[in-house]
């Protein structure tokens, strides 16, 4: 039997999760660890039974645990972030080439230029982006194709016998 006690449903008719859902679940975790039952937890918060009250306890569980998670992620995201616009203005920069502590020039006398470093900070771009990609799932799970044969070969009983 469902729950279904004046909650909200968007246009499709499905339960939306709103704050008083939220604080209600909440709630059932709080008296659940209080040692209600979940018979009890469903008639004191008006759910329709007690598998609904489980649910919601066990909703109310989930969101303990993703909010830190999902904190660690934008926090990591965050230094990512600084990482790569460090990355991008050493790319941006102009870096001369040095050769025994001394600028090295060319025939005019101008320094010429060391695309080394150019080049390590677009390796470490590129590494700060799939490190990014990772972290928030962008990256589709690797498919392994594997072929081959397989044989079955049952012991103790020969061909003839089968026939």
């Amino acid at each position: 039997m469902a729950d279904t006690t004046e909650q909200p449903r968007d246009g499709n008719n499905k339960f939306l999760y709103d704050n008083a859902a939220v604080q209600r679940d909440a709630e059932a975790a709080r008296l659940k660890s209080d040692g209600l039952t979940y018979q009890e937890i469903a008639e004191a918060l008006g759910y329709s039974d007690r598998g609904n009250a489980w649910r919601g306890v066990q909703r109310a569980k989930r969101a303990i645990l993703r909010e830190p998670a999902e904190q660690l992620v934008e926090v990591e995201a965050a230094r990512l972030d600084e990482l790569y616009v460090e990355a991008l203005t050493i790319l941006e920069r102009d870096h001369v080439m040095v050769a025994n502590g001394k600028i090295v020039c060319d025939e005019d006398g101008s320094p010429l230029r060391d695309d080394g470093p150019k080049l390590a900070a677009l390796r470490e771009l590129r590494q700060i982006r799939e490190s990014y990609r990772k972290l928030q799932g962008l990256d589709s799970p690797a498919k392994v194709n594997m072929e081959g044969e397989l044989k079955y070969e049952v012991v103790g009983i020969t061909p003839e016998d089968l026939a």
